[in-house]
C-alpha cells in the first residue's frame, strides 16, 4: 500500500470517528433544532411564569397603589390652581 493510501485511510478513519462521537453525542442537525426549540421553550414557560405571578398576586395594582399614585398626587397637589370662590360673581 502506498503512503498516499494509508495516509488517506487514516484521515477518512479519524472522520468517521469524530462523526459517531457527535452522533452518539446527539449533535446532529435533528438535534440542534430540538435543543433550539428546548431553549425557546425554556423562555417562554419563564415569561409565562413571571406573567402569571403578576397576575395571581396583582402586583400591577399593587405597583399603581403604592409608587404611582402617591407620586401622583405628590404632583398635582403641589400644582397652582385658581379657586372659583376668590373670583367676583360676576365674571363667571
Amino acid at each position: 500500500m502506498s503512503v498516499k493510501k494509508k495516509l488517506l485511510k487514516a484521515a477518512l478513519r479519524k472522520e468517521n470517528k469524530r462523526l459517531r462521537r457527535a452522533r452518539k453525542a446527539g449533535r446532529g442537525p435533528l438535534a440542534c433544532v430540538l435543543r433550539i426549540l428546548g431553549k425557546l421553550f425554556g423562555v417562554l414557560a419563564a415569561v409565562y411564569a413571571v406573567l402569571f405571578a403578576v397576575f395571581f398576586f396583582d402586583l400591577d395594582g399593587k405597583l399603581l397603589y403604592y409608587v404611582v399614585e402617591p407620586f401622583l398626587v405628590k404632583h398635582y397637589d403641589r400644582m397652582e390652581r385658581k379657586n372659583p370662590l376668590d373670583m367676583p360673581y360676576e365674571m363667571k
